[in-house]
């Protein structure tokens, strides 16, 4: 079957939810929002794994036209975060327009009739303009390790968990010390009968400071809003002034969070031994800062093992290390993050001409304009596309900036005569050679370590390396002149 509209939106996180509410309020009712899960919440949906919650505070990590007065503590639980999202899909009414086991096979510019011709879940969807808003931490990342086929045990992904499988009593091996890992580590060490944590770098961590909230501080947000949103200000204000950490020569903030994080470690680790092995050698900010009270404590188990070597192979039962040390084990966990400098989501999308966008950006590099536009593929409209990521704040800020841009673009598009915009080839050249020069001397680019950030030729694609209300202003508006509009 084949389904004509006037938008499609590939995703229903919070992108595709936030996309959805604004095309609503615009009055745009002919569009449909594709996901190849059996529900929406993208992220939030897949990552259920124990323990698993946000690192941004609650009142900052939701939609600012969709307050939450409820929020239960200060850092929302994965649950917590989902139930948001379906709430914000009630309110807007855009239940209907969501279309689930939906994964898009192809999405292909046909330039006779100037659709996006979209293939998911068997059926055809045929729109002038596309949105894909999957997001950049959507595919996890598994290593290819030699002999990993051959291992007889369960395996599974932190983004995949198999709730029915039971951990109690059995032999674990965890691959990986990100920020999935340090939530997960502390709820399922106490009931495994052994645990290996096998650590290539690890991780700085600062304290999480996670607080309920009171019932009357829940009733002031829900009578006062202001005071939610006074909440929210202070709260951005004070992540924002962290972006010294990661640019900028100044070593002064580097060395807050060092001693904030060494000072933590210190506290809650008290074998010698343990800290040496768990403290960094490179920059901090290098690799993402995480926050949390009790991973450190839960290495100090004595059913617990800090392996400080990657993982060399496996054989049928076991886990060899770099060390040479083969580990029985029974089940292994990989806490290996996600696909995000080289989304794999490229090799769906098909331009003009036929191009295919992972073919440009294995040919060019990944990126695009302002993190949403890409020369070549007309009213394609990437959601947290290259370099918007963020590592100081929150990334519902540069959601709902994109959604601005995309709202403007449509806005534009919908005028007499007007078919298509392309970002013309020299702004996107010009505005990522301004990008990678500001990330040139970034903490992670020079801060003594790799990381998800990077690409493999070490180029920085994820990342937004300036405030964030500059990305805000750089998208506030859609400027035509940028673009070659076609009538």
């Amino acid at each position: 079957m084949t389904a004509e509209h006037h938008v499609v939106v590939v995703g229903a996180g919070f992108s595709g939810i936030g996309v959805a509410a604004r095309l609503r309020a615009m009055g745009i009712d002919d569009f449909v929002v594709l996901d190849r899960g059996h529900d929406l919440g993208g992220t939030w949906r897949d990552n259920s794994y124990p323990g698993a919650a946000c690192d941004v505070p609650s009142n900052l990590y939701s939609f600012s036209f969709a307050l939450n007065p409820d929020w239960s503590s200060s850092f929302p639980s994965q649950g917590e975060i989902w139930d948001y999202m379906r709430a914000c899909v009630d309110r807007f009414d855009v239940g209907g327009h969501l279309h689930f086991d939906r994964a898009v096979d192809e999405a292909r510019w046909d330039e006779g009739s100037e659709r996006w011709v979209v293939r998911a879940g068997g059926e055809e969807y045929r729109a002038p303009v596309l949105v894909w808003a999957t997001g950049p931490l959507s595919e996890p990342s598994i290593p290819d390790f030699p002999g990993l086929r051959d291992f007889r045990g369960k395996v599974f992904h932190s983004a995949k968990w198999e709730h029915g499988f039971e951990l109690s009593g059995k032999r674990v091996c965890v691959v990986g010390t990100g920020a999935s890992a340090i939530q997960f580590v502390p709820q399922i060490a106490p009931v495994v009968e052994h645990l290996y944590l096998h650590q290539r770098t690890p991780p700085w961590i600062v304290p999480r400071r996670d607080r309920p909230v009171s019932r009357l501080r829940q009733l002031a947000y829900r009578r006062v809003p202001p005071l939610q949103r006074l909440s929210r200000l202070r709260i951005y204000a004070r992540f924002e002034s962290l972006l010294g950490v990661f640019v900028g020569r100044s070593r002064r903030p580097k060395a807050i969070v060092r001693k904030l994080a060494l000072g933590h470690l210190r506290k809650q680790v008290l074998d010698e031994t343990l800290r040496a092995t768990l403290t960094p050698d490179y920059e901090p900010g290098c690799k993402r800062v995480l926050l949390s009270d009790d991973y450190y404590p839960s290495l100090s188990r004595s059913n617990v093992e800090v392996v400080d070597t990657p993982v060399a192979s496996f054989t049928a039962h076991e886990v060899v290390g770099q060390d040479g040390i083969a580990r029985p084990v029974d089940v292994v966990i990989m806490g290996t993050g996600f696909e995000a400098a080289e989304p794999p989501y490229a090799g769906h999308i098909v331009g003009r001409d036929g191009v295919r966008l992972s073919e440009r950006w294995k040919a060019d590099g990944v990126e695009a304009y302002a993190g949403s536009t890409v020369a070549g593929f007309p009213n394609l409209f990437l959601m947290i596309g290259p370099n918007s990521t963020l590592a100081h704040n929150s990334m519902i800020y540069m959601i709902e900036s994109h959604i601005n841009y995309i709202a403007s673009a449509l806005a534009f598009i919908a005028r007499p005569g007007v078919r298509t915009v392309e970002v013309k080839p020299g702004v996107q050249r010009r505005y990522n050679a301004r990008l990678q020069a500001r990330l040139e001397h970034s903490v992670w680019v020079e801060g003594g370590c790799g990381s998800w950030y990077l690409d493999h030729r070490g180029r920085n694609t994820t990342l937004w390396p300036d405030h964030t209300w500059k990305f805000r202003r750089l998208t506030r508006r859609f400027h035509p002149a940028e673009y070659t509009v076609r009538a």
